[in-house]
């Protein structure tokens, strides 16, 4: 179970994710991009469970497998990791 603070601070910048402006300054990398996607998923589901999607689905499949990769890595890990990306991204284009 998430400590109180960590899911805060998780929520917090999950926030912050959703209502960055599609325009603004964080012009993160699809590298990047998939990182976040898989922490997100990772925090809020745990490992993937699902079928990997076929060949005519590219972009499903970067997405499963970058969530894939992060199998085994506990829900408050990940969620840690995930403020800690949104904090670099936010220093970094700040």
């Amino acid at each position: 179970m998430a400590t109180t603070d960590i899911l805060q601070k998780f929520e917090a910048a999950v926030e912050r994710v959703r209502t960055a402006p599609a325009d603004g300054p964080i012009r993160p990398s699809n590298e990047i991009k998939l990182r976040m996607y898989a922490l997100f998923r990772q925090a809020s589901e745990g490992d993937v469970d699902s079928k990997r999607p076929g060949l005519l689905d590219p972009v499903g499949r970067f997405k499963y497998d970058a969530w894939a990769k992060l199998s085994g890595t506990s829900k408050d890990a990940a969620m840690q990791d995930y403020v800690a990306e949104v904090e670099a991204l936010e220093r970094k284009y700040g």
